[in-house]
C-alpha cells in the first residue's frame, strides 16, 4: 500500500479599484532670434542683423542693413528675413501646483486637466466592485485576481 499524499491549499483572492485624474500640464519652449539675407545682384552697404537687447531677459532686436540693386536695369532677388524670439518673462510663479498665468512663449503645449465628475469605486465586504465612470481626462480600472497554491 502507498502512503496517502499530504498537500497545503493556500488561495488568495484579491479585488482591487485604481482611479486616475489626468493633471493639467503646460510646456513652453522659449524661441531666439534669427535672421537672414540672400540674393544675387544686391550690394550691402551696411548689413542687417541683430542687436543685443538692453537687458538679459529682453528678446533681441533688427539691426536693419541698407542694400542697393549692384547692375542697375538687371535681373536680381533679394530676401531679409527676422524673426523676433521671446522675451524672459520677470517671473512665473506655481500656486497650490498651479501655473496661473503662462508665458507667452513661441511654442506652447498645453494639456487640459481631467474632471473628476462622478468618478467613484468602490469594493464591497463579498468582493464585489462598482466603478462609476468619470469626466474627460479620466480612467478607472478594476481588477480581481485569484491565486491558488499547492505545496
Amino acid at each position: 500500500m502507498t502512503a496517502p499524499a499530504h498537500a497545503d491549499i493556500t488561495s488568495q483572492m484579491t479585488t482591487s479599484i485604481q482611479l486616475t485624474v489626468d493633471a493639467a500640464a503646460s510646456q513652453a519652449t522659449r524661441l531666439g532670434s534669427s535672421y537672414s539675407v540672400t540674393g544675387s545682384n544686391v550690394t550691402a552697404s551696411t548689413l542687417g542683423g541683430i542687436t543685443a537687447p538692453a537687458s538679459a531677459t529682453a528678446a533681441g532686436t533688427l539691426s536693419a542693413g541698407s542694400y542697393s540693386q549692384t547692375t542697375d536695369g538687371s535681373a536680381f532677388n533679394f530676401t531679409e528675413s527676422f524673426n523676433q524670439g521671446d522675451a524672459i518673462p520677470s517671473s512665473t510663479t506655481i500656486t497650490s501646483g498651479v501655473a496661473p498665468t503662462l508665458p507667452a512663449f513661441g511654442s506652447v503645449t498645453t494639456t487640459a486637466g481631467g474632471v473628476a465628475g462622478t468618478l467613484a469605486g468602490s469594493v464591497d465586504s463579498a468582493g464585489i466592485m462598482s466603478i462609476t465612470a468619470g469626466g474627460a481626462g479620466t480612467s478607472a480600472t478594476g481588477q480581481f485576481v485569484t491565486e491558488i497554491y499547492v505545496r
